[in-house]
């Protein structure tokens, strides 16, 4: 392992056209030891992409596809040198329009396949913008070493295989140049493309990371680092200069934009710090996560999530009974079905699931619903938002639970969670209310400290 190469990231708005590109180059080529750079497509074109899976008139396929040539092209006639990757450029669109234009229905491979080209043009003309700024440069295919299962949409990276294919086909050439790779997608063991879910790109980096040995992820975004909370809340929400990697993780799993929830797994295992910062403005700092801090705060961030169901499983037959809340979990788990938070009482068990879209709400929780009343009471409510107070030793700490609650008696909370972990104390509340709580919340816990 090298452990001392830096790996750069660049999200979707960072690379969206060449302005955007030409700050990254900026970034990448102030750092010699920024050698393995890893790019999400040009903001907008996964989403156009995603829309062409979905459609099943030609014609409509093709009017997103105009979208996605209308960025790229936006791009290319800024190099000075077009010539140089014009022809890679062409290629890649001509097998994005025979594959849309061929399949009736999209098979999930294929769909991983179409989506798969917003990283493979990005990561083409970014690599000549850095080329003709002078750098030693390649562009690299990604799914020569991100080895996943075949989990289309949603693959799964394997870690060992990974590890073994990086030392022998990516880390050799880190030595002399910078290598520009993709982010979000990889292949099975039968070479069919796949990706890691929206977002993926910086999971992808992160295992890249581990896989090189890396001695920093930089993941570079639209945002100066990590907020206390999301700034569209409340203007007075600012940078956490660092926190640690517990902390961070919490945040992502309950609502936090900036990082992919999985994103920290590798980093964590290989204690490779994370950078967060922003393209845009790479001289204002950013967010430092690592395993140890200088300072942990009781509370240190406060995240939201949206679209939260609560279901309540209620049955005289649980009290004193072993084996209830074992089939309850029994039948989610059949279904499917992952659960966040939850609390339970001598006859009833609350739990939340999460009713983002692209969830597997709506489809297989009916069956799961009418499964568990053939021997409870169930009953569900929807339109809620989980809100997350992250800190440290939140569940010892003499006093916390006292203020916090203080500052919302006047906020009908429908579930709470505290004790799990020492990193979050969790409620639901409305979602008409969320965005109040989080700023109400937000003054009492960080401005009037």
């Amino acid at each position: 392992m090298s452990n001392q190469f830096i790996v750069a990231k660049f999200g979707g708005t960072s690379v969206a056209d060449f302005t955007a590109m030409s700050r990254c180059a900026d970034i990448v080529l102030a750092d010699p030891t920024i050698r393995l750079v890893v790019v999400s497509a040009s903001s907008g074109v996964t989403n156009l992409l995603v829309a062409i899976t979905k459609e099943d008139i030609i014609e409509g396929r093709f009017a997103h596809y105009a979208g996605i040539e209308r960025i790229t092209y936006a791009v290319l006639e800024k190099l000075q040198q077009q010539a140089a990757v014009g022809a890679a450029i062409e290629q890649l669109l001509l097998e994005l329009k025979t594959l849309i234009g061929r399949t009736v229905a999209f098979t999930d491979s294929e769909k991983d396949l179409v989506q798969s080209f917003g990283e493979r043009l990005s990561s083409v003309l970014f690599a000549q913008v850095l080329a003709e700024r002078g750098a030693a440069v390649s562009s690299f295919d990604v799914r020569q070493v991100l080895r996943t299962d075949s989990r289309f949409g949603k693959g799964e990276p394997q870690i060992e295989q990974v590890a073994a294919l990086t030392a022998q086909y990516l880390t050799p050439l880190l030595q002399s140049q910078i290598i520009v790779t993709q982010g979000f997608i990889g292949a099975d063991s039968a070479n069919q493309t796949t990706t890691l879910g929206r977002g993926g790109s910086d999971y992808s980096a992160a295992i890249l990371g581990e896989a090189i040995g890396a001695k920093v992820v930089q993941i570079w975004t639209d945002v100066v680092g990590i907020f206390t909370t999301d700034p569209r809340l409340t203007p007075d929400a600012r940078c956490i200069p660092e926190i640690s990697f517990d902390e961070a993780a919490e945040m992502a799993t309950f609502g936090a934009k900036v990082l992919h929830p999985a994103t920290l797994i590798p980093a964590m295992r290989q204690n490779i710090p994370v950078f967060v910062g922003s393209s845009r403005e790479p001289e204002a700092g950013g967010t430092w996560i690592s395993k140890q801090v200088d300072a942990r705060p009781s509370y240190r961030a406060i995240a939201l999530r949206k679209n939260q169901t609560l279901i309540t499983v209620k049955s005289p037959a649980m009290l004193h009974a072993a084996g209830f809340l074992t089939r309850v979990f029994a039948i989610l788990s059949q279904h499917q079905i992952s659960v966040d938070l939850v609390t339970t009482s001598e006859i009833s068990v609350a739990l939340t699931l999460d009713d983002a879209p692209g969830s597997a709400f709506g489809t297989a929780i009916e069956p799961a619903l009418a499964a568990l009343r053939e021997f409870s009471e169930v009953t569900v409510e929807q339109g809620l938002s989980l809100v997350a107070v992250i800190g440290n030793h939140l569940h010892s700490t003499r006093g916390i639970t006292g203020s916090l609650f203080q500052a919302l008696e006047q906020i009908n909370m429908r579930l709470i969670c505290h004790g799990a972990s020492r990193h979050n104390l969790c409620f639901l509340v409305q979602d008409g209310e969320a965005p109040g709580v989080v700023k109400e919340l937000h003054q009492a816990l960080f401005q009037a400290a």
